[in-house]
Protein backbone atom coordinates (compact mmCIF):
# COMPACT_ATOMS: atom_id res chain seq x y z
CA UNK A 1 0.00 0.00 0.00
CA UNK A 2 1.24 3.65 -0.89
CA UNK A 3 1.33 5.81 1.95
CA UNK A 4 2.89 9.67 2.14
CA UNK A 5 3.51 9.27 5.90
CA UNK A 6 6.70 7.01 6.28
CA UNK A 7 7.58 6.08 9.74
CA UNK A 8 10.82 7.33 9.01
CA UNK A 9 9.00 10.83 9.71
CA UNK A 10 7.75 10.15 12.83
CA UNK A 11 9.41 11.90 15.82
CA UNK A 12 12.72 11.03 17.11
CA UNK A 13 13.58 8.91 13.75
CA UNK A 14 16.87 8.03 13.73
CA UNK A 15 18.69 9.00 10.37
CA UNK A 16 21.35 6.65 10.67
CA UNK A 17 18.79 3.81 10.58
CA UNK A 18 17.67 4.30 7.04
CA UNK A 19 20.56 5.57 5.97
CA UNK A 20 22.01 1.75 7.34
CA UNK A 21 19.14 -0.14 5.77
CA UNK A 22 19.80 1.74 2.31
CA UNK A 23 23.40 0.47 2.69
CA UNK A 24 22.34 -3.23 3.07
CA UNK A 25 19.68 -3.04 0.49
CA UNK A 26 22.55 -1.44 -1.76
CA UNK A 27 24.67 -4.34 -2.16
CA UNK A 28 21.36 -6.82 -3.72
CA UNK A 29 19.95 -4.03 -5.64
CA UNK A 30 23.48 -4.26 -7.86
CA UNK A 31 26.12 -3.49 -6.01
CA UNK A 32 27.92 -7.26 -5.28
CA UNK A 33 27.22 -7.80 -8.86
CA UNK A 34 29.50 -5.37 -9.88
CA UNK A 35 32.05 -6.37 -7.40
CA UNK A 36 31.72 -9.69 -8.85
CA UNK A 37 31.75 -8.25 -12.31
CA UNK A 38 35.08 -5.72 -11.40
CA UNK A 39 36.60 -8.92 -10.00
CA UNK A 40 35.94 -11.19 -13.26
CA UNK A 41 37.45 -8.54 -15.86
CA UNK A 42 40.35 -7.36 -13.95
CA UNK A 43 41.24 -11.08 -12.50
CA UNK A 44 42.91 -8.90 -9.52
CA UNK A 45 43.32 -10.72 -6.78
CA UNK A 46 41.99 -8.07 -4.23
CA UNK A 47 38.70 -7.76 -6.33
CA UNK A 48 38.11 -11.62 -6.25
CA UNK A 49 38.98 -12.10 -2.64
CA UNK A 50 36.11 -9.30 -2.00
CA UNK A 51 33.97 -10.88 -4.79
CA UNK A 52 34.29 -13.95 -2.67
CA UNK A 53 32.77 -12.44 0.47
CA UNK A 54 30.13 -11.82 -1.50
CA UNK A 55 28.60 -15.65 -2.30
CA UNK A 56 26.75 -17.04 0.36
CA UNK A 57 28.52 -20.10 2.22
CA UNK A 58 26.77 -22.98 1.49
CA UNK A 59 26.78 -24.86 4.76
CA UNK A 60 29.30 -23.81 8.14
CA UNK A 61 31.19 -20.54 8.23
CA UNK A 62 30.42 -17.24 7.47
CA UNK A 63 31.16 -14.54 4.72
CA UNK A 64 29.93 -10.59 4.64
CA UNK A 65 27.39 -11.77 2.29
CA UNK A 66 25.31 -13.71 4.72
CA UNK A 67 25.23 -10.75 6.95
CA UNK A 68 22.84 -8.46 4.70
CA UNK A 69 19.75 -10.21 5.59
CA UNK A 70 20.39 -10.67 9.32
CA UNK A 71 21.11 -6.94 9.53
CA UNK A 72 17.73 -6.24 7.59
CA UNK A 73 16.02 -8.02 10.40
CA UNK A 74 18.05 -6.50 13.06
CA UNK A 75 16.75 -2.87 11.63
CA UNK A 76 13.53 -4.02 11.38
CA UNK A 77 13.49 -4.31 15.45
CA UNK A 78 15.58 -0.94 16.13
CA UNK A 79 13.04 1.01 14.47
CA UNK A 80 10.15 -0.85 16.73
CA UNK A 81 10.45 1.11 19.81
CA UNK A 82 10.31 4.62 17.21
CA UNK A 83 7.38 3.23 15.37
CA UNK A 84 5.39 0.98 17.76
CA UNK A 85 6.37 2.57 20.76
CA UNK A 86 5.04 5.89 19.47
CA UNK A 87 1.91 4.51 18.44
CA UNK A 88 1.53 2.99 22.37
CA UNK A 89 2.88 6.83 23.50
CA UNK A 90 -0.03 8.64 21.38
CA UNK A 91 -2.36 6.47 23.00
CA UNK A 92 -3.27 3.29 20.92
CA UNK A 93 -4.29 0.19 23.02
CA UNK A 94 -2.00 -2.97 23.16
CA UNK A 95 -4.51 -4.63 20.77
CA UNK A 96 -4.57 -2.41 18.07
CA UNK A 97 -1.29 -2.20 17.95
CA UNK A 98 -1.36 -6.08 18.29
CA UNK A 99 -3.42 -6.56 15.11
CA UNK A 100 -1.36 -4.01 12.98
CA UNK A 101 1.44 -6.38 13.80
CA UNK A 102 -0.10 -9.37 12.65
CA UNK A 103 -1.45 -8.10 9.73
CA UNK A 104 1.95 -6.93 8.36
CA UNK A 105 3.67 -9.98 9.32
CA UNK A 106 0.68 -11.87 7.51
CA UNK A 107 1.34 -9.72 4.99
CA UNK A 108 5.05 -10.27 4.42
CA UNK A 109 4.61 -14.01 4.56
CA UNK A 110 2.00 -13.53 1.46
CA UNK A 111 4.39 -10.83 -0.50
CA UNK A 112 6.98 -13.36 0.21
CA UNK A 113 5.59 -16.66 -1.59
CA UNK A 114 4.34 -13.95 -4.13
CA UNK A 115 7.62 -12.91 -4.79
CA UNK A 116 8.76 -16.52 -4.82
CA UNK A 117 6.08 -18.36 -7.46
CA UNK A 118 4.95 -14.95 -9.07
CA UNK A 119 0.75 -15.09 -9.58
CA UNK A 120 0.79 -17.91 -11.68
CA UNK A 121 -1.68 -20.71 -9.84
CA UNK A 122 0.16 -23.50 -8.65
CA UNK A 123 -0.28 -26.45 -7.38
CA UNK A 124 0.43 -26.38 -3.48
CA UNK A 125 3.39 -29.55 -4.06
CA UNK A 126 5.23 -26.73 -6.84
CA UNK A 127 4.74 -23.82 -4.40
CA UNK A 128 7.33 -22.81 -1.99
CA UNK A 129 5.98 -21.23 0.94
CA UNK A 130 9.62 -20.39 2.90
CA UNK A 131 10.79 -16.80 2.01
CA UNK A 132 13.08 -14.13 2.85
CA UNK A 133 10.30 -11.84 3.48
CA UNK A 134 8.15 -14.59 5.12
CA UNK A 135 11.00 -15.22 7.64
CA UNK A 136 10.85 -11.29 8.37
CA UNK A 137 7.07 -11.47 8.85
CA UNK A 138 7.27 -13.98 11.09
CA UNK A 139 10.05 -13.04 13.08
CA UNK A 140 9.35 -9.21 13.24
CA UNK A 141 5.62 -10.14 14.31
CA UNK A 142 6.51 -12.68 17.34
CA UNK A 143 9.49 -10.57 18.32
CA UNK A 144 7.11 -7.71 17.87
CA UNK A 145 4.01 -9.70 20.48
CA UNK A 146 7.20 -9.71 23.26
CA UNK A 147 7.55 -5.83 22.85
CA UNK A 148 4.35 -5.48 23.57
CA UNK A 149 3.63 -7.68 26.37
CA UNK A 150 7.02 -8.09 28.33
CA UNK A 151 9.20 -5.22 29.61
CA UNK A 152 12.37 -4.64 28.74
CA UNK A 153 14.75 -7.19 31.00
CA UNK A 154 12.24 -10.28 29.82
CA UNK A 155 13.53 -9.22 26.67
CA UNK A 156 16.26 -9.59 27.14
CA UNK A 157 15.84 -13.04 28.89
CA UNK A 158 13.89 -14.44 25.67
CA UNK A 159 16.65 -13.30 23.96
CA UNK A 160 18.74 -15.34 25.47
CA UNK A 161 16.68 -18.47 26.27
CA UNK A 162 16.01 -18.34 22.36
CA UNK A 163 19.15 -18.79 21.94
CA UNK A 164 19.91 -21.34 24.24
CA UNK A 165 16.78 -23.52 23.60
CA UNK A 166 17.68 -23.94 19.97
CA UNK A 167 20.99 -24.87 20.51
CA UNK A 168 19.25 -27.59 23.02
CA UNK A 169 17.23 -29.38 20.73
CA UNK A 170 19.27 -29.65 17.96
CA UNK A 171 22.22 -30.83 20.05
CA UNK A 172 19.94 -33.49 21.74
CA UNK A 173 17.92 -34.41 18.41
CA UNK A 174 18.28 -35.57 14.90
CA UNK A 175 16.68 -36.61 11.77
CA UNK A 176 15.68 -40.14 11.97
CA UNK A 177 18.50 -42.10 11.38
CA UNK A 178 21.54 -39.59 12.24
CA UNK A 179 23.51 -39.72 15.75
CA UNK A 180 22.05 -37.10 18.08
CA UNK A 181 23.26 -33.54 17.60
CA UNK A 182 24.09 -34.07 13.54
CA UNK A 183 24.53 -30.93 12.25
CA UNK A 184 24.43 -31.62 8.41
CA UNK A 185 22.06 -30.66 6.19
CA UNK A 186 19.96 -33.71 5.86
CA UNK A 187 20.60 -34.67 9.62
CA UNK A 188 20.07 -32.00 11.89
CA UNK A 189 16.84 -31.74 13.39
CA UNK A 190 15.45 -28.65 11.65
CA UNK A 191 16.01 -29.67 8.51
CA UNK A 192 13.73 -32.62 9.23
CA UNK A 193 10.83 -30.79 10.90
CA UNK A 194 10.75 -28.48 7.63
CA UNK A 195 10.61 -31.75 5.48
CA UNK A 196 7.80 -33.49 7.69
CA UNK A 197 5.30 -30.13 8.63
CA UNK A 198 6.10 -27.71 5.70
CA UNK A 199 3.40 -28.27 2.31
CA UNK A 200 5.10 -27.45 -1.05
CA UNK A 201 8.60 -27.75 -2.48
CA UNK A 202 11.98 -26.97 0.21
CA UNK A 203 14.50 -24.50 -1.98
CA UNK A 204 17.31 -27.47 -1.64
CA UNK A 205 14.63 -30.15 -1.62
CA UNK A 206 15.82 -31.92 1.79
CA UNK A 207 16.07 -28.42 3.30
CA UNK A 208 14.94 -24.78 2.84
CA UNK A 209 17.92 -21.70 3.04
CA UNK A 210 15.04 -19.67 5.18
CA UNK A 211 13.07 -22.96 6.68
CA UNK A 212 10.06 -22.66 9.29
CA UNK A 213 11.55 -24.13 12.10
CA UNK A 214 14.93 -22.03 12.75
CA UNK A 215 12.43 -18.84 12.49
CA UNK A 216 13.06 -19.90 16.53
CA UNK A 217 16.69 -18.11 16.48
CA UNK A 218 15.44 -14.83 14.13
CA UNK A 219 13.26 -14.10 16.32
CA UNK A 220 15.97 -13.06 18.87
CA UNK A 221 18.36 -11.35 15.89
CA UNK A 222 14.65 -9.30 15.94
CA UNK A 223 14.69 -9.05 19.81
CA UNK A 224 18.87 -8.09 19.92
CA UNK A 225 17.36 -4.96 17.58
CA UNK A 226 14.48 -3.76 19.61
CA UNK A 227 16.63 -3.95 22.83
CA UNK A 228 18.77 -1.78 21.02
CA UNK A 229 15.89 0.60 19.82
CA UNK A 230 14.79 0.95 23.23
CA UNK A 231 18.43 1.89 24.50
CA UNK A 232 18.75 4.36 21.70
CA UNK A 233 15.58 5.83 22.70
CA UNK A 234 16.45 6.79 26.01
CA UNK A 235 17.07 10.52 26.46
CA UNK A 236 19.01 10.28 29.84
CA UNK A 237 21.58 8.73 27.72
CA UNK A 238 24.66 10.57 26.29
CA UNK A 239 24.62 9.78 22.55
CA UNK A 240 28.53 9.16 23.12
CA UNK A 241 28.01 6.67 25.63
CA UNK A 242 25.40 4.69 23.47
CA UNK A 243 28.13 4.29 20.49
CA UNK A 244 30.52 3.32 23.00
CA UNK A 245 27.96 0.36 24.28
CA UNK A 246 26.64 -0.24 21.25
CA UNK A 247 30.57 -1.46 20.22
CA UNK A 248 31.22 -2.86 23.81
CA UNK A 249 28.31 -4.95 23.48
CA UNK A 250 29.23 -6.06 19.50
CA UNK A 251 32.20 -6.92 20.12
CA UNK A 252 31.54 -9.23 23.20
CA UNK A 253 28.46 -11.06 21.02
CA UNK A 254 31.13 -11.79 18.05
CA UNK A 255 33.63 -13.18 20.61
CA UNK A 256 30.85 -15.09 22.10
CA UNK A 257 30.00 -16.34 18.96
CA UNK A 258 33.28 -17.52 18.35
CA UNK A 259 33.46 -19.54 21.41
CA UNK A 260 29.27 -21.06 20.65
CA UNK A 261 30.81 -22.01 17.35
CA UNK A 262 33.19 -24.18 18.42
CA UNK A 263 30.01 -26.57 19.63
CA UNK A 264 27.19 -25.23 17.50
CA UNK A 265 28.71 -23.45 14.13
CA UNK A 266 28.35 -20.31 12.79
CA UNK A 267 25.78 -21.18 9.82
CA UNK A 268 23.15 -19.47 8.24
CA UNK A 269 21.41 -21.67 7.03
CA UNK A 270 20.26 -23.34 10.02
CA UNK A 271 20.45 -19.59 11.51
CA UNK A 272 22.80 -20.84 14.26
CA UNK A 273 22.71 -19.16 17.57
CA UNK A 274 26.04 -18.40 16.94
CA UNK A 275 25.37 -17.26 13.99
CA UNK A 276 22.66 -14.92 15.51
CA UNK A 277 25.39 -13.63 18.15
CA UNK A 278 28.16 -12.64 14.71
CA UNK A 279 25.95 -10.91 12.74
CA UNK A 280 24.33 -8.95 15.83
CA UNK A 281 27.88 -8.25 16.83
CA UNK A 282 28.95 -6.77 13.74
CA UNK A 283 24.84 -5.15 13.01
CA UNK A 284 25.65 -3.55 16.43
CA UNK A 285 29.12 -2.10 15.32
CA UNK A 286 27.80 -0.90 12.34
CA UNK A 287 24.99 0.82 13.59
CA UNK A 288 26.99 2.76 15.94
CA UNK A 289 29.30 3.60 13.29
CA UNK A 290 26.52 5.14 11.20
CA UNK A 291 24.94 6.51 14.46
CA UNK A 292 28.10 8.44 15.31
CA UNK A 293 28.59 10.18 12.16
CA UNK A 294 24.95 11.14 10.98
CA UNK A 295 23.06 11.38 14.61
CA UNK A 296 25.66 12.35 16.75
CA UNK A 297 28.14 14.56 14.44
CA UNK A 298 25.50 15.64 12.25
CA UNK A 299 27.31 14.58 8.72
CA UNK A 300 23.96 13.35 6.89
CA UNK A 301 24.53 14.67 3.20
CA UNK A 302 26.40 11.59 2.24
CA UNK A 303 24.03 9.45 3.71
CA UNK A 304 21.27 10.96 1.71
CA UNK A 305 22.14 8.20 -1.48
CA UNK A 306 21.27 5.24 0.90
CA UNK A 307 18.74 6.97 2.43
CA UNK A 308 16.68 6.99 -0.88
CA UNK A 309 17.18 3.20 -1.05
CA UNK A 310 16.78 2.69 3.14
CA UNK A 311 13.23 4.28 2.57
CA UNK A 312 11.48 2.20 0.33
CA UNK A 313 13.94 -0.93 1.01
CA UNK A 314 10.90 -3.59 0.63
CA UNK A 315 9.88 -1.90 -2.78
CA UNK A 316 13.61 -2.47 -4.13
CA UNK A 317 13.82 -5.68 -3.10
CA UNK A 318 10.05 -6.80 -4.39
CA UNK A 319 10.70 -4.97 -8.31
CA UNK A 320 13.17 -7.32 -8.97
CA UNK A 321 11.07 -10.04 -9.57
CA UNK A 322 8.58 -8.62 -11.14
CA UNK A 323 10.83 -5.65 -13.46
CA UNK A 324 13.27 -6.55 -15.68
CA UNK A 325 16.46 -5.00 -14.05
CA UNK A 326 18.58 -6.44 -17.02
CA UNK A 327 21.96 -5.10 -17.42
CA UNK A 328 23.20 -7.71 -20.05
CA UNK A 329 20.07 -5.99 -22.43
CA UNK A 330 22.01 -4.64 -25.32
CA UNK A 331 19.22 -2.92 -26.64
CA UNK A 332 19.25 -0.80 -23.76
CA UNK A 333 22.86 -0.39 -23.67
CA UNK A 334 23.94 -0.24 -27.52
CA UNK A 335 25.72 3.11 -26.56
CA UNK A 336 27.59 2.00 -23.80
CA UNK A 337 28.74 -1.15 -25.26
CA UNK A 338 30.12 0.62 -28.29
CA UNK A 339 30.97 3.39 -26.72
CA UNK A 340 33.55 1.45 -24.77
CA UNK A 341 33.62 -1.92 -25.90
CA UNK A 342 34.30 -5.21 -23.93
CA UNK A 343 35.65 -5.87 -21.45
CA UNK A 344 34.64 -2.59 -19.39
CA UNK A 345 31.27 -1.54 -21.10
CA UNK A 346 29.68 -4.72 -19.17
CA UNK A 347 30.77 -2.98 -15.78
CA UNK A 348 29.36 0.18 -16.72
CA UNK A 349 26.14 -1.44 -17.76
CA UNK A 350 25.66 -2.94 -13.59
CA UNK A 351 26.70 0.61 -12.33
CA UNK A 352 23.57 2.31 -14.58
CA UNK A 353 20.95 -0.32 -13.71
CA UNK A 354 22.00 0.63 -10.21
CA UNK A 355 21.62 4.04 -11.24
CA UNK A 356 18.53 3.65 -13.03
CA UNK A 357 16.85 2.12 -10.09
CA UNK A 358 18.29 4.79 -7.14
CA UNK A 359 16.64 7.52 -9.52
CA UNK A 360 13.50 5.56 -9.55
CA UNK A 361 13.80 5.27 -5.97
CA UNK A 362 14.60 9.25 -5.78
CA UNK A 363 11.30 9.90 -7.53
CA UNK A 364 9.34 8.06 -5.54
CA UNK A 365 11.43 9.32 -2.26
CA UNK A 366 10.76 13.27 -3.26
CA UNK A 367 6.69 12.45 -4.25
CA UNK A 368 6.71 10.96 -0.63
CA UNK A 369 5.74 7.16 -1.71
CA UNK A 370 6.59 4.91 -0.13
CA UNK A 371 5.91 0.80 0.31
CA UNK A 372 4.69 0.11 3.42
CA UNK A 373 3.03 -2.96 4.53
Amino acid sequence: MASSNNDSFIHQRLHSLDALRGFDMFWIMGADELIHKIADQSQSPFWQALAHQFKHVKWDGFRIYDLIFPLFLFLAGVSTPYSIGRSLELGKSKAEVLRKVVQRGLMLVILGIIYNEGLEIKPIAEIRFSSVLGRIGIAYMLANIIYLYFKDKAQIYWFSGLLIAYWLILKFTSAPGFPLGDLTEQGNFASYVDRSILPGRLSRGIHDTVGFFNNIPAISTALAGIITGIYLKKPEIAPMTKVKWMIYAGIGSLVLAQLWNLDFPINKNMWSSSFVLQTTGLSLILLAIFYFVIDVKGYQKWSFFFQVIGMNSILIYLSGHFLDWDYTNKALFTWLFQLLGEPYSIIMAVACVILIKWVFLRFLYEKKVFLRV
